[in-house]
């Protein structure tokens, strides 16, 4: 089982404290005029995605909120590495912001030639929305439950395929969770991006697939695809219907998606909190929990300093899980 140490604390600690350190001084031009030209959102993916949905969502809210246009620009390549970059260089001033998801921390566990710090090259400005990943399995397989498909690899190590979206993604971690939880052994199968892993998953070329809601949900739906549970620590609004793993006795298995804002380093404090709070109540309000459950999500509104805890501790446990189970970039 893989835990937490009391790194992943420090860590969420030391994003806080690097923040702090790159404040700029706060004037009162920053506190009372801001915004006042139109904002950047940049998204590390192409249009259609989960990043983009969400970012085109609090953009027009934002708009809405102050009048000023919210540019949603897509920067799809590399895994988000590219705009996260682009991001970590550009003017401190709150007009250059970047909507990513969890996927930002695993690649900061086993990258070790970023052109960015994950920790001080950026303030965190808002978390957006959470939601569980989907264990399925394939309809080719027997398995009506966890307990059966364990029952199964403890019987035969290694027998079972897992797709996932590449080395190093969310799935590829999540699985390996679940692996060291359950004492079971998998065979990892990536593919490049989530829609072929999902379609061999359909076809049943392979066994297993722990995906974010948005990619499987509706084939499950469909019933292309047999769900059996959740990630997240407890049941999910996601889909109410399914067990967690970690409620159903795999404990230290649980793990959900994040999405949310972040800016370069050094944006002033006021401008950060300005936009913390006006996106909060927009995560808050009741048609905004409603799209973000049609796209397998939940609002999770945290303050600033909480996102940055929460950043810091998860590179932490990233980086103890890619040790642990030689997660290495390909």
């Amino acid at each position: 089982m893989f835990r937490i140490s009391i790194g992943a604390a420090t860590q969420g600690a030391a994003f806080c404290a690097a923040v702090a350190a790159t404040v700029a001084p706060q004037s009162a031009f920053a506190q009372g005029n801001y915004p006042a030209k139109p904002i950047n959102i940049v998204v590390g993916s192409a249009p259609g995605g989960s990043n983009d949905l969400f970012a085109r969502a609090i953009g027009k809210k934002l708009t809405e909120a102050w009048g000023q246009p919210v540019i949603v620009d897509n920067k799809a390549a590399a895994q988000g590495l590219v705009a996260n970059t682009y991001v970590a260089k550009a003017a401190p001033d709150g007009y250059t912001l970047v909507v990513l998801s969890s996927t930002f921390t695993t690649s900061a566990a086993i990258m070790n030639t970023l052109q960015y710090d994950p920790i001080k090259s950026f303030a965190p400005v808002a978390m957006l929305a959470k939601g569980p990943l989907l264990f399925t399995v394939s309809n080719t397989t027997p398995y009506k439950s966890v307990q059966e498909v364990v029952a199964y690899a403890k019987a035969n190590p290694a027998k079972l395929n897992y797709a996932t979206s590449g080395v190093g993604s969310i799935n590829n971690f999540t699985t390996h969770l679940f692996m060291a939880s359950a004492g079971v052994k998998l065979t990892h199968v990536p593919y490049k991006g989530m829609g072929p892993a999902v379609t061999d998953l359909i076809g049943g070329q392979t066994e297993i697939l722990i995906a974010s809601a948005p990619s499987i949900l509706a084939q499950v739906k469909a019933g292309k695809v047999r769900a059996l549970a959740v990630t997240s620590p407890a049941r999910s609004a996601v889909a109410p219907d399914l067990p967690s793993l970690e409620l159903s006795g795999y404990k230290g298995s649980a793990a959900e998606l994040w999405w949310g804002v972040l800016a370069p380093a050094g944006t002033p404090q006021a401008v950060v909190d300005k936009l913390n709070a006006e996106i909060n109540k927009a995560v808050a309000g009741a048609d905004m929990k409603e799209f973000f459950l049609r796209e397998g999500a939940e609002p999770a509104p945290l303050t600033p300093a909480e996102f940055g805890k929460l950043i810091g501790s998860e590179i932490a446990r990233w980086k103890q899980v890619a040790k642990a189970a030689n997660i290495q970039p390909e």
